[in-house]
């Protein structure tokens, strides 16, 4: 169970909640930190004036005064009228993380809803019930509109949701569960869907999962290594040292214990002098992108434990702030597909150099009689087609800038879109990974001498799962086991002190 407040929320438990199911309640501060804010907003509307979004409209149009009588339908009316994304739904599992992060922005007690709000979105997610958000629509200020919007549609009972594996209505499911539908009044509407909480909920899941690849890169890389006959001279401790990044620190830290007590490394590093850039340089590259997944953290967990809708309220004062601009965590998607896309294309130099005879040293493309056996040669076509499609998704949504709601909305960030984007970085960087794995572990097939300990049990580990190959067969299958066991932290297991390194 994992308890929200406002104030605590990590970017594992939104993790936990989207992808494993865990279940979520409010705390009893939240609780009361929500009841004082609603009632601070209900006293301001005593006494008559203009509050953006409650009695007046929206976007450009913040100038027209909306009757006493119609504050409530406004507020349904703007959920409805926001309801405008398109596009093939999100995932139930990035649905989910944003609905957590939702919650836990509205728990900070500075939104004006009513607990009921929060309580209604996590019995959702408690039950499994998924509203349908289409991918496209945002553009990540004045918050993440549309997907927020068409999740609130659902919790009004008007709009579709996935149960049970199925897609439904939303009041359908409500009805058979005997849960009544939410009705939107005074300010909930606005500052439910006003909001960076898509953008921050994916980049949640998808930064996790960045870990997860970068730990296993680490692994994978270490097989090449071996099977490329490395000299361990470029990571030595005190080489690190002089140049005292954090990331480029524990990396080295990472790969010297990863080969530790392997003579293959110990014989070629009597007679090496240095590697080529994607061997020597693994510190420094992969340190690089750690010490970016960690600065992303880093703003991730302040973002998603955030005030983020509009208008705030204060103890004081109800102010139009800024901080439903996604630029922040939109940034920080950018900036983590650019790192992941590098790391792809380092690895990527790696598997074209083991199945390059003239470079490795081992049979053309790591297969006996080839020739009669093309054996990975195409592989590291994939690979290479992965790493180009990367490239196309790494240019920065951050870059664009297209103005909206008649220029009233001049300026914004493009984040949605830019977490979207990472979440194809990652999937494809996965597959980049997963081919290292296969590449990695046929090297070894061919050693002379004995690797580590550690690089054999990682090779006895994707033995259970993918035979040696010895004559032409289909690889996707190959390579798809071995993502899934990545999926599952199977390889990674076998090494578990690599866990408290880097998360």
């Amino acid at each position: 169970m994992i308890t929200i407040n406002g104030d605590s929320l990590t970017v594992k438990q939104v993790y936990d909640v989207a992808v494993n199911r865990e279940q979520v309640e409010l705390s009893e501060e939240a609780v009361e930190k929500i009841r004082k804010s609603r009632d601070r907003l209900v006293a301001k509307l005593e006494e008559g004036k203009p509050i953006y979004g409650v009695n007046t409209g929206f976007g450009s149009l913040l100038n027209v005064s909306i009757p006493q009588e119609k504050i409530i339908q406004l507020q349904k009316n703007l959920i409805r009228s926001h309801s405008s994304g398109v596009g093939e739904p999100l995932p139930d599992e990035h649905v989910r993380a944003i609905m957590v992060v939702r919650a836990n922005n509205l728990s900070k007690g500075y939104s004006g809803v009513r607990v009921e709000l929060v309580q209604m979105v996590i019995n959702m997610l408690n039950r499994g019930i998924h509203p349908i958000v289409p991918r496209f629509g945002s553009v990540g200020a004045s918050g993440d509109l549309a997907p927020l919007a068409h999740i609130a549609l659902c919790m009004m009972g008007e709009g579709k949701v996935k149960y049970n594996n199925n897609a439904t209505e939303a009041q359908e499911v409500f009805t058979e569960l005997s849960i009544a539908p939410h009705e939107f009044v005074e300010k909930e509407g606005v500052a439910f869907i006003n909001g960076t909480s898509a953008i921050s909920g994916i980049l949640s899941v998808e930064l996790h999962r960045s870990y997860e690849m970068f730990r296993n890169s680490i692994l994978s890389a270490s097989l090449s290594f071996e099977g490329l006959k490395g000299t361990d001279r470029a990571i030595r401790e005190w080489a690190m040292k002089v140049r005292p990044y954090r990331g480029q620190e524990l990396v080295s830290k990472s790969l010297r214990e990863l080969i530790k007590d392997s003579e293959i490394i110990r014989k070629s590093s009597e007679r090496k002098v240095q590697d080529a850039y994607s061997l020597r340089c693994i510190p420094q590259v992969y340190g690089a992108v750690l010490d970016t997944l960690d600065y992303g953290r880093s703003v991730l967990s302040t973002e998603i434990n955030s005030a983020t809708d509009n208008p705030l309220i204060g103890e004081e004062e109800i102010i139009s702030a800024g901080n439903f601009h996604g630029e922040p965590v939109s940034l920080i998607c950018d900036f983590v597909a650019i790192a992941l896309t590098d790391l792809g294309n380092i690895i990527e130099r790696r598997i074209a150099r083991i199945v390059d005879a003239s470079l490795s040293g081992l049979p053309p493309f790591l297969v006996s009689n080839s020739g009669y056996n093309s054996g990975y040669m195409i592989p590291q076509y994939t690979a290479a087609a992965l790493c180009n499609r990367n490239k196309t998704l790494s240019m920065p949504s951050t870059a664009d800038n297209i103005p909206t709601s008649a220029n009233q909305e001049d300026h914004v960030s493009m984040g949605a879109n830019a977490a979207i984007k990472l979440s194809e970085v990652v999937a494809n960087l996965q597959q980049i990974v997963a081919i290292e794995y296969l590449l990695g572990a046929q090297s070894l097939e061919f050693a002379l001498d004995s690797p580590s300990p550690n690089t054999t049990a990682i090779w006895k580990k994707i033995r259970e799962q993918v035979p040696a190959l010895e004559e032409d067969r289909a690889h996707y299958a190959d390579i798809e086991k071995i993502a899934e066991m990545m999926r599952k932290g199977e390889i990674l297991s076998e090494l578990s002190y690599l866990e408290s390194l880097y998360f």
